[in-house]
């Protein structure tokens, strides 16, 4: 997610900084506090900043038990792994309740980063792509061992590659359609679903993880010659790249389509691009495809769905793209019709438009667990998938199949510029510098200064400071602001 706003000029601009706010729970950081019930500035010694202080530059949430933000000098910040038990806090860095900025070898600037349940990937300025956690979703390429003892060991990532979890199997294909086929639901495979539900909701609300040999080290992935990486997302077990052309990368697990290859392979050991848009459309001019490209959709003249991606997103076992004429494609796991939002709740194994969006331009997407929220260029808000805890904002908790337009009172002539989904819950900035959060509130993640949940948007207060991005993590919410010196 990417902050908005005009830049602050002349010696307005020397008067203001960014800084960065949390609210909510980090268990390794905090076993024995109470959560932060609203957003509380993030301190950092001037020892580990400049001289003058840190100064910030981006959010960019965090997993389970582990908060993420990028420093100005392109610093990855990592806080909140102080318990070794599970890999989880080992992925970012072993550090404590102090941000410190986390030790990966490149002495090159981190201009996006993303995290997983237990995974994290990082983009340098440079396009080159760094990420570590689990090791089922560190694919192979070279690996840097012992990073926090200053030691740059290169490994096979091969050879340090664990068996899978037995907990997350792949479901059988039967019941299941990939794009173009036919919809059918096997009893047995719905039956299989619901369990993993509620075997992944008691993994969520556990503060470890377990087995710490699970985790690797950074390592660079390796992509083809010229591949340069803007952007990234990291899913449940799976991680989306997205190139400076439009082109879409995926490894990890992909056993209920997240990976958007067509099938359901359990594990994809190095990067695929995933086949987004039709490859005839691929590598040519854009203006050229976009003038000449039409498709035929259901007995209706669209547009080309697009030549390239612009955004990514990944929940916990689904993915999102939009287009550059935003239209959005989702793919993956779609129990609460979170994948696709087609009226079904087959899983996706490529990626397919989401039809009933189909002539809105949407223009940002976030993805939770069981849920995926969207804004348009108008401002307007729409959410679909699973709503237990009221994560997608409708008043109620009943799960869409179809995307739901949010007609809450409180976005009523908001223009919604900013969007962000961790486990289960949403937070939005919208275009006058609003903050509204809702969904599961148990950890004080919505920072409404309860733990009650909230099924509706609802305005955060953020006094004296001008929202500039928002990035949910699992358990916490990570703010952006400027505000005077």
């Amino acid at each position: 997610m990417n902050g908005g706003g005009s830049e602050a000029r002349g010696h307005a601009a020397a008067l203001q900084e960014l800084k960065v706010y949390m609210c909510g729970y980090l268990p390794g950081a905090l076993p024995q506090r109470s959560p932060l019930l609203t957003p509380m500035l993030v301190r950092v010694p001037p020892s580990v900043g400049s001289a003058a202080g840190y100064s910030w530059k981006d959010v960019c949430g965090g997993g389970c038990g582990f908060a993420m933000a990028i420093s100005e000098s392109g610093k990855l910040i990592t806080w909140g792994s102080t318990d070794d038990l599970g890999q989880s806090y080992v992925t970012s860095g072993r550090h404590g309740e102090i941000p410190e900025p986390f030790p990966l070898p490149t002495d090159a600037s981190i201009i996006k980063a993303a995290a997983g349940w237990a995974h994290c990937v990082a983009v340098t300025d440079g396009g080159e792509v760094y990420t570590w956690g689990w090791k089922e979703c560190v694919p192979s390429g070279k690996v840097f061992g012992e990073v926090s003892s200053g030691i740059s060991q290169e490994k096979d990532v091969s050879e340090r590659q664990s068996s899978l979890l037995t907990e997350q199997v792949s479901p059988c294909s039967q019941g299941s359609r990939s794009t173009g086929g036919t919809v059918s639901s096997a009893s047995g495979e719905e039956s299989t679903k619901r369990r993993r539900v509620s075997s992944a909701k008691q993994t969520a609300d556990s503060s470890t993880c377990g087995d710490e040999s699970l985790t690797a080290f950074p390592c660079l992935v390796t992509l083809n010659p010229g591949v340069r990486i803007t952007s990234v997302a990291a899913g449940g077990r799976h991680t989306l790249a997205l190139s400076d052309i439009g082109q879409v990368w995926g490894w990890g697990y992909g056993g209920e389509g997240q990976l958007g290859l067509g099938s359901r392979i359990r594990m994809v050991s190095s990067p695929h691009l995933v086949p987004c848009i039709d490859s005839s459309t691929c590598g040519k001019d854009r203006s050229v495809a976009l003038a000449q490209g039409s498709m035929n959709f259901e007995g209706h003249n669209f547009r080309v769905l697009g030549s390239y991606v612009k955004r990514i997103a990944c929940g916990g076992r689904h993915s999102a793209v939009i287009t550059d004429t935003g239209a959005l494609l989702t793919f993956g796991w779609g129990l609460y019709g979170q994948k696709c939002g087609q009226g079904s709740t087959d899983d996706e194994l490529s990626p397919t438009c989401v039809s009933s969006l189909l002539g809105i331009q949407i223009e940002g997407v976030a993805a939770g667990l069981w849920h995926t929220v969207c804004i348009s260029a108008d401002g307007d808000v729409y959410a679909f998938g699973g709503n237990q805890f009221g994560q997608l904002g409708t008043g109620d908790d009943q799960a869409e199949i179809l995307p739901r337009l949010l007609d809450s009172p409180s976005l009523e002539n908001r223009h919604a510029k900013i969007i962000s989904s961790g486990a289960r819950h949403t937070a939005v900035i919208t275009e006058d510098g609003k903050v509204f959060c809702w969904g599961w509130n148990k950890y004080g993640q919505l920072g409404l200064g309860d733990v009650i949940d909230r099924n509706i948007p609802s305005q955060v207060t953020v006094e004296g400071c001008t929202p500039k991005n928002v990035a949910c993590g699992w358990w916490h919410t990570l703010l952006l602001a400027e505000s005077p010196t």
